[in-house]
Order: structure tokens, then sequence, then C-alpha cells
């Protein structure tokens, strides 16, 4: 029973990671499939298709392609002199925009080449995780509220009416909060959590020491 249990946490985290990349898997395709067959595809020449990338971006991830979404939408709106940060959605955007640059910057220089004391990193690795969080939860509300304002824009007489360009964006939406909330329970499941490295361990136990006063104890 007690090797049961481990085995059977294993299997189901590894159902809900497919899960999860099944359904952003999708949410992905899906964009692709509305703003090519509704929104007449791709371009760059400051087109209303060009400014179709900003969305697509957004849900492929703000990792990689983020620079591009954010000069599309820029690049339309001063061809088409569309007024800038003026809507809720455009607030949340640069808000989650700002929060990963700052999040990449201070991680990079906290982990990747540390210039900070280890009993800084190990009071920061909490903060770094949190942040990330937020992060997705941002990502995914920018994304819905951009999805609302699109349909807005492009298709509100019909859009009451059920038109079917309307139900799939709303079909994505609800992809894009299923893939959110199955990551932030994949994340803060404690059994889910993979054992800490040595150097993790070991900015622990300093962390602790320092704020307890405890001693590390030797093995």
């Amino acid at each position: 029973m007690d090797e049961s249990s481990p085995r059977n946490g294993r299997t189901m985290f590894a159902c809900l990671v497919g899960v999860s990349q099944v359904l952003g898997l999708a949410s992905v395709v899906l964009t692709g499939v509305w703003l090519g067959q509704y929104r007449g595809g791709f371009a760059w020449d400051a087109s209303p298709q060009e400014f179709n990338l900003h969305p697509l971006c957004m849900v492929l991830g703000l990792v990689f392609l983020q620079g591009d979404g954010f000069v599309a939408v820029f690049d339309v709106h001063r061809a088409s002199k569309i007024p800038d940060m003026y809507s809720l959605h455009s607030w949340c955007g640069m808000a989650t925009f700002i929060l990963f640059c700052v999040q990449w910057v201070v991680g990079l220089m906290f982990f990747l080449f540390p210039v900070t004391s280890s009993w800084l990193r190990a009071a920061y690795l909490p903060i770094h995780v949190f942040c990330g969080l937020v992060l997705l939860v941002m990502c995914i509300g920018s994304c819905l509220t951009g999805i609302t304002e699109k349909l807005l824009f492009t298709i509100a007489p019909t859009y009451s009416l059920f038109a079917s360009e309307g139900v799939m964006a709303n079909v994505l939406g609800i992809l894009l909060v299923g893939y959110g909330v199955l990551l932030v329970y994949l994340v803060t499941k404690e059994e889910y959590r993979r054992p800490p490295n040595p150097e993790e361990e070991s900015l622990s136990v300093h962390f602790k020491t320092l704020t307890e006063g405890e001693s590390p104890t030797s093995p």
C-alpha cells in the first residue's frame, strides 16, 4: 500500500501534465485557425493581418515571441492612428510584459549569474516562484480580455447571436482557463514537486539557519 500510493501519484501527475499540454496545444492551434479562417491570416505590412500576430504570439507564450507580439500591435496602431494603452487589455498586457522582464532579469542575476549572497537568494526563491504563478495568471487574463476586445471590435452586432467566430473564440478562452487552472494545480501540489537539488538544499538550510537561529545538522 505504501508503494502503490507514490505510483498512483506519479500516474495522476503524468495524466494531468498530458491533459495540460493537450489544452495548451489546442489553444495554440485554435488561435491559428480562428485568425487564419476568420481574420484573414497573417502579414507584416501594418494591416489588420499584421495585428493577428499579436494574439497568436500572446497565446504561444511570452518567453520567446513576446517582442514580436508587442511590435505588431504598436505598428498597426501607429499606421491606423489608433490610440495606445487606453484599454484594460493593454494595461494588463503591459503590466504582464514589465513583470516578466523584471522576473527574468532578477532571476538571471540571482540564480544563473549569482551576484548576491546565498541567504538573499534563498529569501528570494519563494518570491520568484510566486511571481511565476502570478505571470501565468496575468498572461491568461490578458489573453481573455484581448479575445473579448477583439470580438467586440469586429463582430459586435452578431456576437450575441452566437456567431461561429464568437463561439470559437469563447471556446478558446475556456481552453486557456482550463490550461491555467491545471498548471497552477500541478505547480502548487506538494507531492508533485521535484526533490530539491543540492544547491537548493544548501540555500534552504542556510536561510533557515539565519532566520531561525538553527544550526544545520550534519549527516
